[in-house]
């Protein structure tokens, strides 16, 4: 690997961030390569076959009703046109009355897009741009703020079980259990053990594992749901449930198409009730095994790190939102409710003739997301930390960006202080 800062080796700056990007995009390429053998595999044997089985259905409809195979073809392109403005053999709900363009832009702003709606008209097609420009911005907004909760609620549990453990333990016992002169002396004794609670925080892989409980219990209990009123089949209903709530939206099985259903109220409601509590678990799921996937591009980039020979010592330097255990020099003792980290360190001050690059001028110009919920946060751990020098020197992104810049700092292995 080259060293971070540029020297006389021909291939420039390399930092760890830079490499962990091109790492992450190869392994995506491996990954989509595979992907493609495993699918073409399963599934071209059978395209296959479909299409011979629909030549010889062609063929012997042609010369059973003696009609011509190139007039009998032009009416299937205009059955073809129909399908995509939503006409189907079967009757099924309207698509343009007010309840099916309501599921329409459900599926829009959510990133499904089923696509068994679209428009058709030039105005629609117009409008549709601009709304989701605003309503997919809107919806993402809103995933990475029910992650940001979702991650307080779990941090506060998992501690207040934590603490219970360990006051089970005898490590930090109660303050009834003590009696009222012996109350400080025994404060005293226990402090270095009940101060460290302060800086805990989960593991990442505790919020995975709750997340993907999560998960599957909401899609079990939705597929239970589309098995009864859509008459699938319980394995297909959960091909529906993965596919619905991780926004891929294939449309090949779509939810509450049907003209009419039994308790029609009370399943639609149940529809979406299960699709916004599907996406947002999915949602905040990927996100957290997103770091579990940078911990092991980490962990290959210490594997693979060679210094640079003409320059031993200037190997990766960690950047600040790596997910990476620090060094101990630079450990700082930071409790789950503040994301500021104090660079004091490793920023140097700014000479008055120094000129700043449009790079660190981007930066001090930008607001975190996690930031702007510390309250949130401090109410979880039930104190408040004071604001650090780093927080008002530095208001940028850090911490990293969206989902996570929301996640840094608040589970064990996104902490500064590993």
């Amino acid at each position: 690997m080259a060293c971070r800062s540029a020297c006389c080796c021909g291939f420039g700056p390399v930092n760890e961030d830079n490499a962990r990007f091109v790492m992450l995009a190869l392994l995506i390429m491996i990954y989509l390569l595979c992907g493609a053998a495993v699918f073409s595999a399963l599934e071209h044997p059978k395209e296959k076959q479909a299409k011979e089985k629909w030549a010889q259905r062609f063929e012997q409809f042609s010369q059973r009703h003696n009609l011509n195979k190139s007039d009998l073809e032009k009416f299937l392109r205009h059955y073809e046109e129909a399908n995509v403005a939503g006409i189907r053999v079967d009757t099924l709900r309207p698509r343009w009355d007010f309840t099916g363009a309501l599921y329409f832009v459900g599926t829009v702003v959510s990133t499904i897009g089923f696509g068994m709606t679209t428009p058709a008209t030039v105005g629609g097609k117009i409008f549709l741009i601009f709304y989701g420009l605003v309503g997919c911005a809107a919806t993402i907004l809103f995933f990475n703020l029910f992650l940001e909760r979702i991650i307080t609620v779990l941090a506060y549990v998992l501690k207040s079980c934590h603490e219970l453990q360990r006051r089970r333990k005898g490590v930090a016992p109660q303050d009834s259990r003590n009696p009222t002169g012996a109350a400080t002396v025994a404060a005293s004794a226990r402090g270095p053990q009940s101060d460290s609670l302060a800086g805990w925080k989960p593991s990442v892989y505790c919020v995975m594992l709750i997340l993907c409980v999560a998960a599957v219990i909401i899609s079990c209990c939705a597929s239970a749901m589309y098995s009864a009123v859509e008459g699938w089949a319980y394995l297909d209903s959960l091909y529906f449930c993965f596919v619905a709530f991780s926004t891929i939206g294939f449309g090949d099985m779509v939810s509450s198409q049907r003209a009419a259903y039994g308790s029609q109220v009370a399943y639609r409601l149940g529809n979406f009730f299960f699709i916004l509590m599907g996406v947002c678990c999915i949602y905040s799921l990927f996100n957290v095994i997103s770091i579990v996937i940078k911990q092991v591009l980490n962990w290959l980039l210490r594997k693979m790190e060679v210094p640079c020979r003409h320059c031993p010592r200037k190997a990766f330097h960690p950047r600040r939102n790596a997910v990476i255990p620090g060094h101990p020099r630079t450990r700082r003792n930071i409790s789950i409710d503040t994301d500021a980290i104090n660079d004091s360190e490793t920023d140097g001050r700014r000479m008055s003739g120094e000129m700043i690059s449009v790079r660190d001028f981007l930066q001090a110009n930008k607001v975190n997301l996690a930031i702007m919920q510390k309250q949130l946060s401090e109410s979880a751990n039930g104190h408040a930390c004071p604001p650090s020098a780093s927080s008002a020197r530095h208001n940028d992104f850090s911490a990293g960006v969206g989902a996570l810049g929301i996640m840094n700092n608040r589970l064990a292995e996104t902490s500064v202080d590993r």
